[in-house]
């Protein structure tokens, strides 16, 4: 199988080739570094040459809800046009719980969008929505610190380690199931701000961590139970928190 990693270079990215790689099939990194641009189309037909599977964990530059959406059109756009031309097989896609029910949160949206997209096209697909990464708490509390203090709603998730997600997308790009949408999630329930301070407490960080109900927390402004898998149809990863910060996973 030949898999083309779409964002190869990024966080998630290099993860995905890796773990390909380590399965023996044949894997192309695409991101700008490497001359393949999905917004403007350099480089994508050269990489997508004998591809099977696209694995697709691209990212926007920023979170601003117009500058995602247009990343993710445009993105998405060339991407489907270059593989029903060479005759890809399986488009994978990695997203986020929440977006198909977010439509009032700029970034949640701009995935959503992209969602539709892929859903709408001829290549079958596969859409896998994961929950917020154990490693974007130390993001979380930078993008709402005040001075000293966090303040963070006592909304609920269910974070998962970024390894965990790798594998789901690997196990779904070489699945037989077409044309699937699956939330993934860690196997623990917690809130918002329960979940940042015990990433801080580990790190020895003395700032705060306050729950408010009030907080409209920077980078998703999401309420209710939108940050959980709402469906019977989802993944339950198997690494806890407290698991991932007694690895190197879970040091800076």
């Amino acid at each position: 199988m030949r898999v083309v990693v779409v964002g190869g270079t990024g966080y998630v990215g290099r993860r995905v080739v890796e773990a390909v790689q380590h399965l023996g099939h044949a894997v192309v990194s695409a991101s700008p570094s490497n001359g393949v641009n999905t917004v403007t189309g350099r480089g994508i037909d050269r990489a997508l040459e004998r591809a099977d599977v696209v694995i697709d964990v691209t990212n926007p530059t920023s979170t601003d809800a117009v500058a995602a959406r247009e990343f993710f059109q445009a993105s998405t756009r060339r991407l489907l046009k270059a593989e029903r031309e060479v005759g890809v097989k399986h488009h994978v896609v990695l997203s986020l719980v929440g977006a198909d029910s977010s439509a009032n949160d700029g970034y949640f949206s701009a995935k959503a969008a992209q969602e539709s997209m892929v859903e709408a096209g001829s290549i079958p697909f596969s859409i896998l929505r994961a929950t917020q990464f154990f490693e974007f708490a130390r993001t979380i509390a930078a993008w709402n610190t005040h001075e000293d203090t966090v303040r963070l709603p006592g909304t609920e998730v269910e974070p998962i380690a970024v390894h965990d997600v790798v594998a789901a997308l690997v196990e779904v790009a070489s699945s037989a199931a077409r044309n699937t949408v699956v939330d993934i999630a860690g196997p623990e329930r917690m809130s918002l701000d329960g979940f940042v301070r015990q990433v801080l407490l580990k790190d020895h960080d003395t700032r705060y961590v306050v729950q408010d109900a009030s907080a409209l927390p920077h980078g998703f402004n999401v309420g209710g139970r939108l940050l959980v898998p709402a469906g019977s149809d989802r993944m339950i990863a198997p690494t806890t928190l407290g698991q991932w910060l007694d690895t190197s996973n879970g040091r800076r």
